[in-house]
């Protein structure tokens, strides 16, 4: 059975950024909704001696609650991970990616927020790795994320290294409909060590 994971800060750490309203809600209502719902689907499924990568790897295998769910439940572990209330300026291997890939920082910026606001409706946009070594943007839909078979089948292996919930419940208390301002306060509150050691 799976565990919704402690935060690795309080509730409050991010604000004024994302508030604690937010963060108490979207941690301690949706994800352990996710959580308590996937430890059904996997019971039905007779998958609990998998773990959550295994699972999220032959997802299209299984029930649509052990997709929604388990996807909900890894990406939002990800997504706590990617964020902290101490203020990182971006450093490190992944800048001098960001660099290459991208030509600059405020290049890679503005792809990403354009890509975010593309996703049209609820999901996920993400910062990964190709099996080149390169890096790009990507969006999926829900709560599906690259380690799920039904993404990598069609488009190659990606490693995640960074990500944004784009569903309303992650910003609308603070920020209402403006999901480019929910954006930028982002920003803020990403934690590029985590994202560093994620790239190697």
């Amino acid at each position: 059975m799976f565990e919704l994971k402690k935060l690795p800060y309080e509730f409050s750490a991010l604000e004024p950024y994302i508030s604690e309203e937010t963060m108490s809600f979207h941690y301690g209502k949706h994800h352990q909704g996710y959580t308590n719902n996937l430890n059904k689907a996997i019971e039905k499924d007779n998958l609990q001696d998998k773990t959550i990568e295994e699972i999220l790897s032959k997802v299209s295998s299984y029930s649509i609650a052990v997709r929604n769910n388990g996807g909900g439940y890894w990406n939002h572990n990800f997504f706590w991970e990617s964020m902290t209330g101490d203020h990182q300026d971006i450093t490190g291997n992944i800048l001098e990616k960001i660099k290459n890939d991208f030509g600059s920082f405020e290049n890679f910026k503005e792809e990403f927020t354009k890509k975010t606001l593309g996703n049209f409706g609820s999901g996920w946009t993400w910062l990964v790795e190709n099996e080149e070594g390169k890096l790009e943007i990507i969006n999926t839909p829900n709560q599906d994320n690259p380690l799920m078979d039904i993404y990598f089948e069609k488009n190659g292996y990606k490693k995640p290294l960074l990500a944004i919930d784009i569903w309303e419940h992650a910003y609308y208390v603070d920020y209402r409909n403006r999901r480019a301002d929910y954006l930028e306060a982002f920003w803020n509150v990403v934690n590029w060590n985590k994202v560093n050691n994620r790239l190697s």
